[in-house]
């Protein structure tokens, strides 16, 4: 009896401690993290290499510059500033950054994703119209006017976008978290992917003429990041 108890013991153990590393277990930091057996031939890690702590100074930890507006003279009206691990070496292994968001009376931060970070967003300048839609099958939009002082979070991996509404220039700072959240522009990524995608393929996605693909193709999809 005891020996079955204490074998039912070492298994509740040994599940723990798994469970425990899975939940420990670092989320990526890049698209890909291909896994290689040769050290030597490694080239990136799943983050940054680690500065000597003997050597780390305030800088590693400071930017300056957030005050300064984007240049939002481009096709879609806005300008996103990125403070995050390029910025700021000290985020690295931190899980946050930070964006300044400027935008045109009209401007938008076109349909996008973060597939590494949940955002929340602060409107400190202008009128938002701001949203985000849920994972299929419901794809349920969820959509809000935001003023100055406002807040709205976008989840994970979900697209959401900004747009603003107002006659006049608007601001909005947002935390995101991961030090690298990445960003998918869902236009640039379909129809500007290098190399292009087969238009058959998005004729039959998109339910489009061919041709109409084609010439979205053909044009300028602006970065805004």
């Amino acid at each position: 009896m005891k020996k079955g108890v204490s074998f039912l013991v070492t298994v509740a153990l040994m599940a723990l401690v798994s469970s425990l590393a899975s939940a420990f277990d670092p989320s990526p930091l890049q698209d890909t993290c291909v896994a290689i057996a040769e050290p030597e031939n490694a080239v990136f890690v799943n983050g940054k290499f680690c500065k000597n702590p003997n050597l780390t100074k305030a800088e590693d930890f400071f930017y300056s510059g957030l005050d300064n507006p984007g240049n939002i003279s481009n096709p879609v009206g806005s300008a996103v500033t990125p403070v995050n691990v390029e910025q700021i070496p000290g985020l690295n292994t931190l899980g946050i950054s930070a964006v300044r968001i400027d935008y045109a009376p009209y401007g938008q931060n076109p349909p996008h994703t973060h597939p590494r970070a949940t955002e929340i967003l602060t409107v400190l300048e202008g009128t938002l119209l701001v949203g985000f839609v849920t994972s299929n099958p419901e794809n349920r939009l969820f959509t809000k006017v935001l003023n100055k002082g406002d807040v709205f979070v976008f989840p994970i991996g979900l697209i959401h976008f900004q747009f603003n509404i107002g006659h006049t220039n608007a601001v909005a700072i947002a935390g995101l978290s991961s030090q690298n959240p990445g960003v998918i522009t869902i236009a640039n990524a379909v129809f500007g992917s290098d190399p292009a995608i087969d238009p058959d393929v998005l004729s039959r996605a998109f339910q489009l003429d061919k041709n109409v693909v084609k010439n979205l193709q053909s044009r300028f999809w602006y970065d805004n990041n």
